[in-house]
């Protein structure tokens, strides 16, 4: 499982390092949130994909090693204690908008600037991704429990349309 403590612990691997992220998926919900709403089997983060190497020297230290390669569209590295990673590579243009490779090269993922906010983990501000893009990127699937407690919170807060 991956605590708050734990996605603030890596979050100071990269300040260190001088790597920036943000998080997606369900803590960047929570993280919109303020709170903690369910347990998370991993983190989400997406990062620039320049800064790659850093973000793997970062990991490594920390004693993460990669567990799975789908690059360019994402990668999971693993700490001894079965903490996950899962991090997205992006490629940002000069108005701070953002692209990700998707498993369909002609349509990549797209992040438009107003995506990139910060938001609150354990009283701590981090940078996470905007309750919009999350309800982007959780459509065109079958949603699982998870996704639907993570929908409704978002509905509930926001007051935002979600697709299910």
């Amino acid at each position: 499982m991956m605590t708050a403590d734990g996605v603030l612990a890596v979050l100071s691997l990269f300040r260190k390092a001088q790597v920036a992220v943000w998080i997606g998926g369900g803590w960047g919900i929570d993280a919109l949130l303020g709170e903690q709403t369910r347990d998370h089997r991993d983190l989400d983060l997406m990062h620039r994909q320049e800064q790659e190497p850093a973000v793997l020297s970062a990991l490594a230290d920390a004693g993460f090693v990669e567990t799975l390669d789908w690059r360019p569209v994402r990668f999971v590295v693993t700490a001894p204690d079965g903490r996950e990673i899962d991090l997205h590579p992006l490629s940002f243009t000069e108005d701070g908008s953002a692209t990700q490779a998707s498993p369909d090269p002609s349509h990549p993922f797209r992040y438009p600037a107003s995506a990139f906010v910060t938001g609150r983990i354990a009283g701590t501000p981090v940078p996470c991704l905007s309750a919009e893009q999350q309800v982007h990127f959780h459509q065109g699937y079958e949603p699982t429990d998870r996704d639907r407690h993570d929908m409704a919170q978002l509905r509930r807060v926001f007051g935002i349309d979600t697709h299910f």
